[in-house]
């Protein structure tokens, strides 16, 4: 059985990302405080206990999956703009986006009694059409600790360039135990999926995904954390969530104002009070993406 490699919270950056490249997957362990995992727990139980189980074999007969974190959770904004898991997303998204942006926030509980789920690819979010590019990170923290018998996420190390129909033998697939506090990075290339829980409890895990700024997310972040919560928030986690152009002209749009009451053409965050001379997006992004096609 292979191990998924851990590495202490203060290896650098540059370490985790030639690690992740390689494996597509590892684990950085006691990266979340204590007294945050407690805070989050506290904001999450509710929502969580009202979630019901999944609908279907891949989601999970004995598994909930509850959103809309960003809206409902402020230690799960924290979370999201961890040095470190934003740092790996410079090294990994960045070279192929001028922007990289949140693409899902999940809690997932996996209950006692339910089968492992089916081993994918998370990049299948967009169907097999993306090839020769990763356009995917993810994380999932663990709320409760990682076992084997609790269910612990599936990963088969090295599979990030297989095709698309070659599945993991018994032999090639490992298993994410780590215990609470500790975080499983992991690419959308990956081969993985959810443990079968054998144990006596719960396993909680906090996933949440980042993908590239020209990609449609998977849970509508426009939707889960709408205009009048978004506002709320700091310019910078605004413009994580997507409330950003994601290139010189992708993003924008047109405020349906009476003739003449408004300006014709925003960027996303003027819906949060931004500045519609912003047009496009300024002229960094257009110089940015000249460079690009000039280099």
């Amino acid at each position: 059985m292979p191990a998924l490699e851990t590495f202490a919270p203060d290896t650098p950056p540059e370490t985790l990302a030639a690690a992740l490249r390689r494996d597509g997957a590892i684990i950085v362990r006691d990266v979340m405080p204590a007294g945050l995992r407690e805070k989050l727990t506290a904001e999450i139980t509710p929502y969580v206990e009202a979630t019901p189980n999944g609908r279907d074999e891949f989601t999970g007969a004995l598994t909930t999956r509850t959103g809309a974190l960003v809206a409902r959770s402020p230690a799960t904004r924290e979370l999201l703009q961890h040095p470190t898991i934003l740092a790996l997303c410079d090294a990994i998204l960045k070279p192929n986006c001028e922007r990289y942006q949140l693409h899902l926030t999940q809690v997932i509980r996996i209950r006692p009694g339910q089968p492992a789920q089916q081993i994918h690819r998370d990049r299948w979010a967009w169907g097999t059409f993306l090839k020769d590019i990763e356009p995917q990170l993810n994380t999932i923290w663990a709320v409760t600790d990682f076992t084997q018998a609790n269910g612990a996420t599936q990963v088969a190390p090295g599979s990030t360039l297989w095709p698309d129909d070659r599945l993991p033998t018994p032999d090639e697939i490992g298993y994410a135990e780590m215990s609470a506090g500790s975080v499983l990075v992991y690419l959308g290339s990956v081969f993985h999926g959810g443990g079968a829980n054998t144990a006596d409890h719960d396993r909680i895990g906090l996933n949440l995904t980042y993908t590239l700024g020209w990609l449609r997310q998977e849970e509508n972040q426009y939707l889960s954390c709408p205009p009048d919560i978004a506002r709320t928030l700091s310019p910078a986690l605004q413009g994580l969530i997507g409330y950003a152009m994601g290139s010189y002209a992708l993003g924008y749009y047109t405020p349906p104002l009476p003739p003449g009451a408004g300006p014709e053409v925003v960027p996303p965050d003027f819906a949060l009070g931004g500045d519609a001379e912003a047009g496009f997006g300024g002229s960094a992004l257009l110089d940015a993406l000249r460079e690009k096609v000039a280099g």
